[in-house]
């Protein structure tokens, strides 16, 4: 879903006795127990659109896509585990929360007539509900990089699927217009979308970069220019005039005859943006806020777990949110960064009474010499932490942690990280990152993982 904030964390000198004092002080333990939500709905609209109510139901992944009804008084909300949220006048025609998913669930896809949908997952399955069709998909095929869009045809008779390398695949009436499969990519795609009349498609890469194809115009882009954050998602404007593309800090980028609404790029804390749902008459759009939900992350199938891992889970769940109000003062440790000092919060709430201090590379070692740890190529269980870098050696090469939440069989992890939100004030949340595949972490968050610190 996000690329966190890179942390070079520094060594400290501070003992379990200190850090468990300091995380129970009367002045932290209000802010670690409640910490303050982001101001932002799960969709937050500009221009003339509805308010999209928060759904009464409880997620169980992070929210990977969202649409909104014709009428603009419903809304659809999928997450990475399948699970389909219904709001108004929204129908439902089932999900995938009671299926064994190899990979996780990364785009959500209406019919044109809205009386049925697609979801698509990273490993290229796709699953039909209501009067979607299933016209194949890609989940015996291998993969150059994972799928991260699904369009369909206007006639709903049809099919894109993107991945992430630019590669685009059709199915059903979809037409290949081309694709940047197999050429040189500055940043990996991110988004796409079709031309009203189905005959082609742009493409959208991180950097802000924008690929036509078919008669999709080109009308401008973000690559090459300095951004705050990266482009998550893109959407044309209705009559294929125009496009939005959104960054996931909440910037908003207009082009053609798209026209700017509003964003939250300005708005401190940058509140995690993952996608753009534009409304049909072009007057307004939503934007995605995965983050903003309280979730209760449940156990994937097949998914490797110790005893103490909901305990885990549950704790890093519970500090989804900005935490902090200025510099890097965290209630968590020490006034510094503070990505293993969060985590290692989440070990000690979760039954993990022993945990070393706040540099990466000695949270890592403490766990190799107390508990246990894997490889960064080994697949991770839920309540592992997640070590990025090349080793524990120094500031250098020890960079970034994050607590595991859920992993598919595939390799596809989401963690919850401090320290780690995007834009220039990062350093004042805890966020959601991924799903992503974790043997790719260095193309979506610009670190390996070098290894994961098991709580037993």
């Amino acid at each position: 879903m996000k690329k966190p904030k890179v942390i070079r964390t520094i060594t400290l000198s501070l003992s379990l006795g200190a850090l468990i004092g300091a995380i129970d002080s009367p002045l932290n333990i209000s802010k670690v127990s409640t910490p303050v939500s982001y101001s932002t709905p799960g969709m937050v609209g500009f221009g003339a659109v509805p308010s999209a109510p928060m759904p009464q139901i409880t997620p169980t992944s992070v929210v990977i896509g969202a649409a909104t009804t014709h009428s603009g008084a419903g809304e659809w909300y999928a997450t990475a585990n399948g699970q389909v949220i219904t709001t108004g006048d929204a129908n439902s025609y089932g999900d995938l929360s009671q299926t064994a998913l190899n990979s996780p669930i990364i785009a959500f896809v209406p019919t044109p007539d809205q009386r049925g949908y697609w979801m698509a997952a990273s490993d290229g399955a796709v699953y039909a509900f209501g009067d979607a069709k299933n016209y194949g998909d890609l989940s015996q095929t291998k993969l150059n990089g994972p799928i991260v869009a699904m369009l369909s045809t206007p006639s709903g008779g049809g099919y894109w699927l993107v991945a992430t390398d630019g590669g685009v695949f059709t199915f059903g009436d979809a037409r290949f217009y081309g694709s940047m499969g197999g050429q040189h990519l500055n940043a990996a795609v991110v988004g796409a979308g079709a031309t009203p009349s189905g005959l082609g498609y742009w493409l959208a890469a991180s950097d802000g970069g924008v690929f036509t194809f078919g008669d999709a115009p080109f009308y401008g882009s973000m690559g090459g220019q300095s951004l705050n954050a990266q482009v998550m998602a893109m959407a044309p404007t209705s009559d294929g005039k125009g496009y939005w593309l959104v960054a996931n800090d909440g910037g908003v980028f207009t082009f053609g005859d798209a026209r700017f609404y509003g964003s939250l790029g300005s708005a401190l804390p940058n509140t995690p943006i993952s996608s753009i749902i534009p409304s049909p008459n072009n007057l307004g759009y939503w934007l995605l806020s995965p983050d903003s939900f309280k979730y209760s992350f449940s156990t994937i199938a097949n998914e490797r777990t110790f005893s103490n891992s909901s305990a885990i889970v549950a704790a890093a769940q519970s500090q989804v949110g900005p935490v902090t109000s200025g510099g890097f003062c965290n209630p968590y440790g020490p006034c510094e960064e503070w990505c293993a000092l969060f985590s290692s919060w989440v070990w000690n709430r979760g039954g993990v009474p022993s945990v070393s201090d706040g540099f990466t590379g000695d949270l890592y070692n403490w766990a190799a010499t107390h508990t246990n740890v894997i490889s960064g190529t080994s697949t991770p269980a839920a309540g592992d932490i997640a070590f990025y870098g090349t080793s524990p050696a120094n500031t250098a090469t020890s960079v970034h942690a994050g607590v595991v939440v859920q992993v598919w069989p595939d390799g596809s992890i989401i963690t919850v990280e401090g320290d780690s939100g995007p834009g220039p004030d990062g350093y004042l949340g805890v966020t959601i990152n991924g799903p992503f595949q974790a043997g790719r972490s260095t193309e979506v968050n610009g670190d390996p993982i070098y290894g994961y610190g098991e709580p037993q």
